[in-house]
């Protein structure tokens, strides 16, 4: 959707290169929603024996995130101070309003 639109962006493979702490801290502090949105409750989430409950305070979000990177939401894509999980894609449409 972005390169339709012909906006320039750089993909961060965040496996390879997970995010520090600080990356986590600055991307839930454009997140409008709940920290927890960042958290992916799918099977993985659910193979660790994890609860959802168990991360909707920001610190244990940012912890779990930390420790396993797999279980962040995707895509974020962060545009003029604010970041927007893209799920559906057509959320993306919010960053350009």
């Amino acid at each position: 959707m972005l390169a339709r639109r012909g906006v320039e962006f750089d993909t961060v493979e965040y496996l390879k290169n997970p995010p520090t702490r600080a990356t986590l801290e600055s991307i839930a502090a454009m997140l409008e929603g709940p920290i927890a949105d960042l958290v992916r409750k799918d099977k993985r989430f659910s193979e660790l024996g994890l609860k959802a409950d168990d991360y909707a305070e920001r610190g244990a979000a940012l912890d779990l995130l930390e420790r396993h990177p797999e279980l962040m939401q995707r895509p974020i894509v962060i545009r003029g101070g604010r970041a927007i999980i893209a799920r559906p894609a057509e959320k993306l449409l919010e960053l350009f309003e």
